[in-house]
């Protein structure tokens, strides 16, 4: 009988114990919401139906839209990739790192272990945390061996899982690299990589044109892999290149799998789709989808794995505890390295809805993007015109889950984020390759720079003039009507407070550089 009774207590009080345990995991995910960005590369303001879009059709990012909190002035923190993803993870300015700018896929880790980021705020507040697409901020020290273990990378940044291509998908290495290692390589067939010359014997565009499927324009004529031109040049690894008219789904059944398998606590996945960069390789159930050539094809695929990753949340009984940031990660190009009738076949869509520039771009298309919260349930369907930055969601999720961050360059924004509060930014630098300018209230200034005011072998204008730019975009959303010369007293206002925030002297403004 007294074995019985202690049997019984021990029983009770694993029982108890247990109990403890389901309430506290229950009471974490209604503390904690699963956060999910969907990032995609180089996707335009006027990209998206939400957004105006007509010709071109994105039911599943308009869903996003109409049933989430759709910004109308939410902005990337540059005009090219590199810089923006770093701004994205770390909170902070690119424009204070010298490394971050579009980088090749030998580049080191520009995000300092010690920095930081995301996914290591989350990670204090109990969170898994993973990757998979594109990452782009480099890996290693600078002198990578890709036939051993890959590090510092994604993993020494915060990330637990990382799947992941190296830069871009036009860019060698041409493999998916898991926690380090390069997906299925055969040791018996190690992998080069150099950015500076060919290795003996390789064909490349130019040696050997008649072995490329994609004509390139211009900087894509180095090592060929699928048929397809890159930059840089790379030898062996051939088991484990990638297929390009697969990576759309590769990366989706990366993405679906690490939900299913982390859907029992807490989780941060930032999903970053390489659609609609160049190469632009649409699966072939995809071709001639969106009757505007490979480039609008590819948005209409990456929009496509964006609903079936919806489902996949659905079906796992999720998506109600599940806050997801849409963005991407600067303005549209058309023409970026390849004869892909993306000019040609454009019709009547404007990937920019008719805003100034383009990626690259000081203007308003290199750096305004669709911006979108998604939380079912929790965000009001709503649309909101308050300044925000991608750069601000670092802190704004930090308060979200009870974790104490420096905002330093970023904002606590949680509120507006969250559809409560209307309140955004009254200032933001913006960048494009390693130029600034200044957004304040309705007003943008853009110092003079030198060199050509565009990029002729995109056709984008880029913002370089002889002069300061001044421009009210309340007034004058195409930025139509340079104000600088007439409104002079509003220039230096807004100059004086462009140097400090910079960290200037204004009394020298003359010598100072603004770059």
């Amino acid at each position: 009988m007294k074995k019985l009774t202690l049997l019984t207590i021990l029983f009770i009080g694993l029982f108890a114990c247990s109990s403890v345990k389901q309430k506290e995991e229950v009471d974490h995910k209604k503390q904690h919401p699963n956060i999910v960005f969907i990032y995609l590369d180089d996707l335009g303001y006027g990209d998206v139906g939400a957004y105006g879009a007509k010709a071109l059709k994105t039911p599943n990012i308009d869903n996003l839209a109409h049933s989430g909190l759709r910004f109308t002035d939410g902005y990337s923190s540059s005009a090219t990739c590199t810089p923006s993803r770093y701004a994205l993870l770390t909170g902070a300015y690119p424009w204070r790192n010298k490394n971050a700018k579009i980088l090749p896929g030998t580049a080191p880790l520009i995000i300092g272990t010690n920095q930081m980021t995301i996914p290591k705020m989350l990670k204090k507040a109990g969170y898994q945390t993973g990757i998979v697409g594109k990452w782009h901020l480099g890996l290693g020290d600078g002198n990578v061996d890709w036939n051993k273990k890959v590090t510092p990378g994604p993993n020494e940044v915060g990330f637990d899982y990382s799947y992941i291509m190296a830069a871009t998908q036009d860019r060698v290495p041409t493999v998916y690299i898991k926690d380090g290692d390069v997906v299925g390589l055969d040791p018996n067939d190690p992998i080069e990589i150099n950015y500076k010359q060919n290795f003996e014997g390789e064909p490349t565009a130019i040696s050997h044109p008649e072995l490329t499927t994609m004509k390139w324009h211009h900087g894509h004529n180095n090592s060929i892999v699928n048929g397809i031109p890159r930059i840089g040049f790379m030898k062996g690894g051939t088991s484990a290149k990638w297929s390009d008219v697969d990576m759309a789904d590769h990366f989706l059944a990366q993405a679906q799998t690490y939900v299913k398998e982390h859907k029992k606590k807490p989780f941060f996945l930032y999903y970053a789709m390489q659609q609609p960069h160049v190469p632009r390789t649409p699966n072939p159930r995809f071709v001639g989808k969106s009757g505007l050539g490979p480039r609008g094809d590819v948005i209409v695929e990456a929009d496509w794995m964006i609903g079936e990753f919806m489902k996949t949340l659905e079906e796992e009984g999720i998506l109600e505890n599940t806050l997801i940031v849409f963005s991407s990660d600067n303005g549209p190009v058309l023409n970026d390295g390849y004869y892909d009738d993306a000019e040609e076949k454009l019709g009547t869509h404007t990937p920019t809805a008719g805003l100034r520039g383009g990626k690259y771009s000081l203007f308003e298309a290199g750096t305004r993007v669709p911006f979108i919260t998604y939380w079912k349930g929790k965000i009001m369907p709503n649309v909101s015109d308050a300044l925000v930055c991608q750069m601000d969601l670092l802190p704004s999720l930090a308060q979200l889950v009870g974790v104490d961050v420096p905002s330093n360059d970023a904002q606590n924004l949680l509120a507006t984020f969250l559809g409560t509060s209307d309140v955004g930014r009254e200032e933001l630098i913006l960048e494009a390759t390693s130029r600034t300018m200044f957004r304040q209230g309705d007003w943008v200034l853009i110092p003079p720079y030198k060199g050509p005011a565009s990029l002729k072998k995109v056709n984008i204008e880029i913002g370089n003039a002889a002069d300061f730019q001044l421009y009210n975009l309340k007034n004058d959303s195409k930025q139509e009507h340079n104000l600088a010369s007439e409104n002079k007293e509003k220039l230096q206002q807004i100059l004086h407070d462009f140097v400090v925030l910079r960290g200037g002297d204004y009394s020298k403004t003359e010598t100072y550089e603004l770059r």
